[in-house]
């Protein structure tokens, strides 16, 4: 199964979680992609991810099958050659777009399942990810938010949240999907960049069921539970951010425990990094 992430020195946490996540509930070989860069502007300097900050999660997934491995992919010149110039001060940081450079890395392979690092795997995805795609674009569920504001066809929902995306590179090659993305995210400013210019020009892409992108509330079926910004409207309305990193508020506020034992070999992988 083959994987994509993308983000700075901050996502570490949110990556070990993850693929530790997929370990417990995959059988199969995993190569794992992640995007990372050189960028700093005049307020704040980011750090790129560095292979020695992975080195330790990559022997715990050659534990499991020694033909697991974890590549560390800088695409800086890649971004550079189209940097989304109108949106580098949005609310997100740039590394969320890094996405969107995906068909200029030639030896990525023609099918990968793009995660968010606050996504965790509580189940096998294998009936997702080895789905017949060959006709789509990118395979996603609905943005459970967005979905009821924005949308490209008037009499049903199709706005689909980015953060697990099953990716056709062979087919989004030769559409130019990601290309367009990368010149509307270079001259328009939006609030969402990269899920936007996905939306708006995927012409050929699949709704699946909520299980593979649960955004809300885990169920007895969820396969990904995407820990993604949600509302509150009691005791007033306000946004509420709880990742899988941050545990007590997970177990305190969430009441959710069904990955603890993930959490507690996370908490021992990160204590070895430290050292």
């Amino acid at each position: 199964m083959n994987l994509l992430y993308c983000g700075d020195a901050n996502i570490i946490d949110g990556l070990v979680i993850s693929i530790l996540s997929l370990l417990k509930n995959i059988d199969e070989e995993l190569h794992v992609y992640v995007f990372t860069m050189r960028y700093e502007n005049k307020k704040k300097k980011y750090e790129p991810l560095r292979f020695d900050n992975l080195k330790v999660i990559e022997e715990v997934m050659k534990k499991k099958n020694k033909k697991n491995f974890l590549k560390l992919i800088d695409v800086t010149d890649e971004v550079n050659s189209c940097p989304p110039e109108a949106n580098i001060k949005t609310f997100f940081t740039p590394y969320c777009m890094l996405r969107l450079y995906a068909d200029l890395v030639s030896y990525l392979p023609d099918k990968i399942l793009y995660l968010d690092n606050d996504v965790v795997c509580l189940k096998d995805p294998k009936e997702f990810y080895h789905m017949d795609n060959s006709e789509y674009e990118i395979v996603g569920a609905l943005d459970y938010y967005g979905s009821h504001v924005y949308r490209k066809n008037i009499f049903k929902k199709d706005y689909l949240n980015s953060g697990v995306l099953l990716l056709n590179l062979k087919l989004i090659k030769e559409t130019g999907l990601l290309e367009k993305c990368r010149e509307l995210c270079k001259r328009q400013k939006m609030m969402l960049p990269d899920q936007s210019a996905l939306n708006w020009f995927s012409k050929e892409k699949l709704i699946v069921d909520r299980i593979y992108n649960e955004q809300k509330q885990r169920s007895d079926e969820t396969v990904f539970r995407h820990f993604s910004t949600t509302f509150r409207f009691w005791p007033k309305i306000c946004t509420q951010t709880i990742k899988p990193w941050h545990v007590d508020k997970l177990h305190d506020v969430l009441n959710e425990h069904s990955f603890d034992d993930i959490l507690e070999e996370y908490k021992l992988i990160m204590e070895r990094m430290k050292k």
